[in-house]
């Protein structure tokens, strides 16, 4: 479907590479920047990164892999029926979780307590230095050298950074302004908003899967509960995985739904006239309503309780602080511990720059690799 609407992100637009190439002849820069994330080495380890559960509990649960995937085509959906780019929107939701370091949001939160007074640490920030710098397999340049749009989609999808900016971040915006303070283009707030519509839906059919909570304890949630209803209604006495599937499926389309007739209607109301003028709203144009966000309030409230903070996943999360912390602190005072690409320049530094370049190297661990590296270093039972 061709791009009508005023506001959407021309390729011909762009404002370019940070270094220079010849355009493709068979792909818009916005293809390319896709391509490049698909094939980047931390686009294949979110393979065996966390998204709630650690990869090796299960192999049905989503990892950030096929979270990023389904963010993937629900941005491409949005996109096109709001008649927006869908690939800059494809490459932004693609990229959106680059930057995660193992065991998900606990090693984050662990990494950014390790990080204090070195800079911070932010999945976004991080995910800027790995197609910026860290991604090191082209000739002529380190990162994946992407185009302005795409790098500013990742860097405040979730809206204008403001506040105390992590190092990773800072650095990049030293050589190429992101304008960190506005809001970014249509397409990357629908990157954004696919990625709550995501992981609303995922996170309850991995919850169901794991038995963690079942449907009839979803009968009395908002959105949800209806659309249980409507698949009983229609369906009385249906198979228990079909029936669950069939329920999220519209609770799915619902979320769906509710963006697209809430962003046209915004669209209409604050009429900007071009995708720059977007990004000067001062307000997200691409959103929940009013009351599909206070319902989904409802749901996370439910999820933080009886997923997020079960006693199974606690049990795990704990045991994944555990290992970014040893890990890290080991690194700190023995870099010599590092592999060689990785051990001579941290051995040559001191201080906030030998920690960035620790936990730079944590930060790309898979949960596999980060839990087989502890037990090298730590238990001496084990090879190293």
């Amino acid at each position: 479907m061709p791009m009508t609407d005023p506001i959407a992100t021309l390729p011909e637009m762009s404002r370019g590479r940070m270094y220079a190439e010849d355009h493709s002849a068979h792909r818009s820069c916005f293809q390319r920047d896709r391509d490049r994330i698909i094939h980047s080495s931390a686009f294949r380890r979110l393979k065996h990164k966390t998204q709630v559960f650690v990869e090796h509990e299960g192999d049905y649960y989503r990892t950030r892999l096929t979270h990023s995937i389904e963010v993937a085509q629900v941005a491409r959906t949005i996109a096109r029926a709001l008649e927006l780019n869908e690939e800059l929107a494809e490459a932004v939701a693609l990229a959106h979780d680059l930057g995660h370091p193992p065991f998900g949001h606990t090693g984050e939160d662990a990494l950014e307590a390790l990080m204090e007074g070195h800079g911070g640490f932010d999945h976004n920030a991080q995910a800027i230095k790995i197609v910026t710098r860290l991604e090191a397999h082209y000739a002529e340049f380190d990162g994946l050298n992407l185009t302005w749009e795409t790098l500013e989609g990742i860097a405040k999808h979730n809206g204008p950074v403001t506040g105390e900016i992590p190092f990773a971040l800072v650095e990049c915006n030293r050589m190429y302004d992101l304008e960190l303070d506005t809001h970014a283009s249509a397409e990357a707030q629908v990157a954004a908003i696919s990625d709550d519509i995501a992981y609303n839906n995922h996170d309850l059919a991995d919850g169901l899967r794991a038995g963690l909570f079942t449907l009839e304890d979803l009968r009395t949630m908002p959105m949800i509960g209806p659309c249980i209803a409507a698949v009983d209604a229609r369906w009385p006495g249906l198979d228990p995985a079909r029936r669950e599937h069939e329920a999220l499926r519209r609770f799915f389309g619902l979320l769906v739904e509710d963006v697209l007739s809430t962003s046209r209607a915004r669209l209409a109301e604050l009429k900007p006239d071009s995708a720059d003028a977007v990004r000067h709203l001062g307000v997200p144009v691409v959103r929940f309503s009013q009351d599909t966000f206070a319902e989904l309030k409802v749901i996370r409230e439910f999820l933080y309780h009886r997923m997020y903070r079960h006693w199974q996943v606690q049990r795990m999360r704990r045991k994944a602080r555990l290992v970014i912390e040893d890990l890290f602190r080991i690194f700190m005072d023995a870099p010599e511990l590092l592999p060689d690409d990785w051990n001579r320049p941290t051995i040559a530094a001191e201080g906030t720059a030998r920690a960035r370049l620790v936990t730079d190297y944590i930060a790309g661990m898979t949960d596999r690799f980060a839990l087989q590296e502890h037990r090298r270093i730590t238990d001496p039972m084990v090879k190293g």
